[in-house]
């Protein structure tokens, strides 16, 4: 028998939805692009996901850095690498002085502080990810642009501010003049 990784299923619910952005099936309402970044919502069967999303410059189409708030949390951050890792992949991101610590499930990783990491977004110029290769012997990077960053990260939190889940169209929804 196999033995796979556990994997938590809001871990499960965010791969899902990276493989939704990252095959352009993209959102229900796009919210803007800000100049490296693309703000979005989608739904899901708990309520509204709110996301912005950015590929690294040199742009591999399978990679995709997204930020997201989700009825079950805010400031949830992943990284769709775009092939497998290898068990136990460490993967940094380091934004300016500041390392981010992020955990891995097949080819994404995850934030395991996206308070921290978003914090670090809205201050940082670039995002630089270091990552294994395949064989887990040299390490791989990608650069990320975080111009705009700040500006997607506001549309959505205008769009999902904190509260309750909801969805498109209902009576809770804050409807813009």
């Amino acid at each position: 028998m196999i033995k796979l990784p556990v994997v938590s299923r809001p871990a499960l619910c965010v791969a899902a939805l990276l493989s939704v952005v990252a095959t352009s099936a993209l959102a229900q309402k796009l919210l803007g692009s800000f100049q490296a970044w693309t703000a979005a919502t989608h739904e899901e069967a708990s309520g509204t996901v709110c996301y912005a999303f950015t590929r690294p410059a040199g742009s591999r189409p399978d990679t995709l850095l997204t930020v997201m708030h989700r009825p079950q949390g805010r400031d949830q951050v992943a990284l769709r690498i775009g092939r497998r890792l290898p068990r136990n992949a460490e993967v940094t991101v380091t934004v300016g002085a500041t390392d981010l610590s992020f955990y891995t499930a097949e080819g994404t990783a995850f934030a395991r502080n996206g308070r921290a990491v978003v914090a670090a977004f809205r201050k940082g110029q670039n995002a630089v990810v270091k990552s294994p290769a395949g064989n887990n012997r040299r390490t791989t990077s990608d650069t990320f642009s975080l111009a705009g960053f700040s500006l997607a990260y506001a549309a959505i939190s205008r769009e999902c501010p904190p509260g309750t889940p909801r969805h498109i169209g209902s009576p809770n929804r804050r409807e813009r003049a």
